[in-house]
């Protein structure tokens, strides 16, 4: 860790130099994500000043997501031909009462919502409960799977007004990890909350698993 933190020897990078230096910080011998860490000016304690979109990332995360579906019985089948690794409705209810959680996310089919009241509360705590913000509750839940499994993401302020997000891996090489980045920056400039008030934009880092944080120069990324 101490090696590669000696490599970070600049205060900001350009996206560019960031992402040349990014694969020489990562002394993992597996596959590293790269996450992306934005700190915005933002006090989400204000209904106006809370960020939180979906954004389908053009090359996806690199990870691969165990996802559920809560459908009606005809929805089963196709929900698990898209990837679905659970799909059903009373007898996946009672497997996740009874304590079964292995799963990343959970998508659901608007008519079975009044369904999970049973087991809201350990699917919210787990952040795993489905919710139109995030596109886990849709009409074509063949789609919103295929959304998820493709590399869709759910930015959102944390209490302290910053994301975290991972936006691909080192093997995606530079230019794919490049276009991932900008779309989420994009994202983040287009949906602004309309509270926000002084500097939107704090600071950005780049690091990989386990690595050091790179700055990245926001004035170059304008």
């Amino acid at each position: 860790m101490l090696a590669a933190k000696s490599l970070v020897v600049k205060d900001f990078y350009s996206l560019k130099e960031a992402l040349e230096l990014l694969p020489q910080t990562s002394k993992v011998k597996f596959d590293a994500s790269v996450e992306a860490h934005i700190n915005t000016g933002l006090d989400p304690k204000h209904a106006d000043q809370i960020l939180r979109f979906t954004t389908l990332l053009p090359n996806g995360t690199g990870k691969k997501v165990k996802i559920v579906a809560f459908v009606p019985d005809e929805m089963v089948a196709e929900a698990k031909k898209a990837g679905a690794i659970e799909a059903g409705l009373e007898d996946l209810v009672a497997k996740i009462s009874a304590g079964f959680m292995d799963f990343d996310l959970a998508v659901a089919h608007p008519s079975v919502m009044k369904n999970l009241g049973k087991i809201a509360k350990q699917l919210g705590q787990a952040r795993k409960m489905p919710t139109p913000k995030n596109g886990t509750v849709a009409q074509n839940v063949v789609e919103a799977i295929g959304n998820l499994m493709g590399g869709q993401i759910e930015v959102r302020t944390d209490k302290f007004g910053s994301t975290h997000n991972i936006v691909g891996k080192i093997s995606f090489g530079n230019e794919k990890l490049e276009a991932n980045i900008l779309d989420l920056l994009h994202g983040v400039k287009k949906n602004k909350p309309e509270g926000s008030k002084g500097q939107y934009l704090k600071s950005i880092y780049l690091t990989t698993s386990m690595g050091p944080s790179i700055q990245l120069d926001i004035a170059e990324l304008k």
